[in-house]
This record gives structure tokens, C-alpha cells and sequence, in this order.
């Protein structure tokens, strides 16, 4: 990976959908040559896949939440991670360290939606213990202007 790819991955962090041509232009190579190096790119891993930015309020979820949560004793991280597709208000999971297990983010329609979630997730799914909180407001930042590449 040289300067042009990290330059490459900086516009793309900040606009996953720009064009090759758009793309050329930022980082003054043809479409065709920037088309290859994003193609070399996604081959080796380092870009996995491209995201959209949802307004869950829009989509009728507007209760989003932080839920970090701890595992009952036995229950296996894979087997937690499998129930965790069962839920359509989970946009994302991670394995953390610390004194907690996992850390899900969620957008719920209401607090009974969300209440329920978190009895399904301790009665069926192995959690013991949660500790959530709600998102007032996400805050929009330039990933380019955040992230150096190097």
C-alpha cells in the first residue's frame, strides 16, 4: 500500500459511494487506474464492504441505544453471536474487553420494543447482565478530517 492507496481509502471513508471518475480526479489518477487499485483493494481485505448511514427515526426506530452486555457464566461467545441475528433492532455488535462481554448498538420503535429485546436477550441468548444508554444525538464527523491512513 503506498500514499496513493492511503489517499485512495481517505476519500472513500469519507464517500463510499464516489465515482471512479470523481475518484480519479481527487487523487489525479484516470478512473480506470483508481478502478484497479480499489479492485487490488478489496482483494487484499482491506476494503470489506461499503455502508449506508440510516436515519432509524425515519425508519420508525428513533429509540437508539448503546447496551453493553455480560455473559452468563458457560454461555459461549458463538452462541450469543448466533442468537444475535434473530434481532432486526441490532445494527451492530462487537466482542469488547473490559468488564462487559459485548457491546450492541440498537434502535428500538419504543421502550417496549426495547424491553422486550432485553428480556429475549437474558432469557434465550445468555446475557446476565446489561447496562444500556440512550443516544441523544449522533454527531457527524468527517472521517477524512479524523482518520489518517498511514
Amino acid at each position: 500500500m503506498d500514499a496513493v492507496d492511503r489517499e485512495i481509502l481517505t476519500v472513500l471513508l469519507h464517500d463510499g459511494r464516489i465515482t471512479y471518475q470523481e475518484l480519479g480526479r481527487a487523487v489525479r489518477l484516470s478512473a480506470n487506474a483508481v478502478a484497479d487499485r480499489v479492485r487490488r483493494l478489496r482483494k487484499s481485505g482491506i476494503v470489506r464492504g461499503y455502508r449506508a448511514d440510516l436515519d432509524f427515526a425515519a425508519l420508525g426506530r428513533p429509540l437508539v441505544l448503546v447496551t453493553d452486555v455480560r455473559l452468563r457464566d458457560g454461555v459461549s461467545g458463538a452462541e450469543f453471536e448466533r442468537g444475535l441475528r434473530g434481532f432486526p433492532q441490532i445494527f451492530s455488535a462487537a466482542h469488547v474487553t473490559g468488564e462487559y462481554d459485548y457491546q450492541l448498538r440498537m434502535a428500538c420503535t419504543d421502550t417496549v420494543d426495547f424491553e422486550e429485546l432485553i428480556e429475549r436477550l437474558k432469557r434465550d441468548h445468555g446475557a446476565r447482565e446489561l447496562r444500556s444508554r440512550l443516544v441523544l444525538r449522533q454527531i457527524a464527523l468527517d472521517p477524512a478530517g479524523v482518520l489518517e491512513i498511514t
